[in-house]
């Protein structure tokens, strides 16, 4: 049988690779270069980009008030709304894996708000949190508690996002659902025969088995939090109305995240050029997140013969 040529078998690959390198090229690579040369000018959508240097960069970090404000609230959504997130969905996932009767009722009511449109079910959040009219705070005043402003006050508009972040964690249950259903229950009996109570068989079991899935969770939901933007922007201009325009971040900044500051400056105020260096930032952030996550999970992946 023939030989074929070294150099024929590389041009086969090529073709038969050519669909993904393309789409890669042209959504990918294309894009992402032009974005860091746009950062090192003045683009503006409407003239002739120029060649600014640094000037972005240093205007970012020494000048423009925003940028520290939406970190700050990008950084409460990872250091809050991720855990969060994580624990409520692996909480729900351990409870409804225990049900007898009625799993596949449950399972689906808890997964169904993850299919609602973000833009429909934040509105949605937007008028049952209405400190005014909104059916939360009229049974709370029932239950004789002052019912707090929500998306109208800086200090709760965050965690009423976290809420609604809660509410649409089926995609995350239903993964830790699986996790959990996967895990031997012979490792379970094992550890019963040894004396291990619930909590130490969550511990030395059911962690160990469902580190991947943890890891997983963490790693999309810090990537999540760095790019939160719908939720966050549909709340401010429901609950601020003509307020929203003039304070990004109803109220007072509160919600405003980097992706919407990158929006703001891009497609409002026509700054194209300094949106592309916040963009730059913003990726280079995130992939060093990434990278540190994945180097630190290491340590508490299971072993072998464990």
């Amino acid at each position: 049988m023939a030989t074929v040529p070294l150099t024929r078998r590389r041009l086969r690959v090529l073709g038969f690779l050519s669909p993904w390198l393309v789409g890669f090229a042209v959504f990918l690579l294309y894009p992402l270069v032009t974005t860091v040369y746009l950062s090192f000018t003045n683009a503006d959508l409407l003239q002739p980009a120029e060649w600014v240097g640094t000037r972005n960069y240093v205007h970012m970090f020494t000048e423009d008030p925003y940028v520290g404000r939406s970190a700050l609230n990008t950084l409460w959504m990872i250091a809050v709304m991720v855990p969060a997130q994580v624990l409520f969905a692996l909480g729900v996932a351990m409870v409804l894996v225990r049900l007898k009767s009625g799993a596949g009722f449950y399972r689906t009511l808890f997964y169904l708000p993850s299919l609602a449109p973000p833009v429909a079910a934040t509105v949605a959040f937007v008028f049952l949190f209405n400190p005014g009219t909104g059916p939360v705070n009229t049974l709370l005043d029932a239950l004789g508690i002052q019912g707090p402003d929500w998306f109208n006050s800086p200090a709760w508009s965050k965690p009423a996002l976290t809420l609604l972040s809660l509410w649409g964690i089926g995609n995350v249950m239903v993964i830790f659902l699986a996790a959990l259903l996967d895990v031997p229950a012979e490792l379970y009996e094992a550890a019963a025969l040894d004396g291990a109570g619930p909590w130490h068989r969550f511990r030395h079991v059911t962690l160990p088995a469902i580190s991947p899935v943890l890891l997983f969770s963490a790693v999309t939901g810090v990537i999540g939090a760095l790019q939160y933007f719908t939720q966050a922007m549909v709340a401010a201009e429901a609950a601020g109305g003509i307020h929203s325009g003039a304070d990004p971040g109803y109220p007072e900044g509160s919600t405003l995240t980097v992706p919407q500051w990158i929006y703001r400056t891009g497609f409002t105020q026509f700054h194209m050029g300094y949106a592309c260096a916040l963009a730059v930032v913003l990726f280079v952030v995130s992939m060093t997140v990434t990278v540190v996550l994945l180097r630190r999970s290491s340590g508490f992946q299971p072993q072998e013969g464990t």
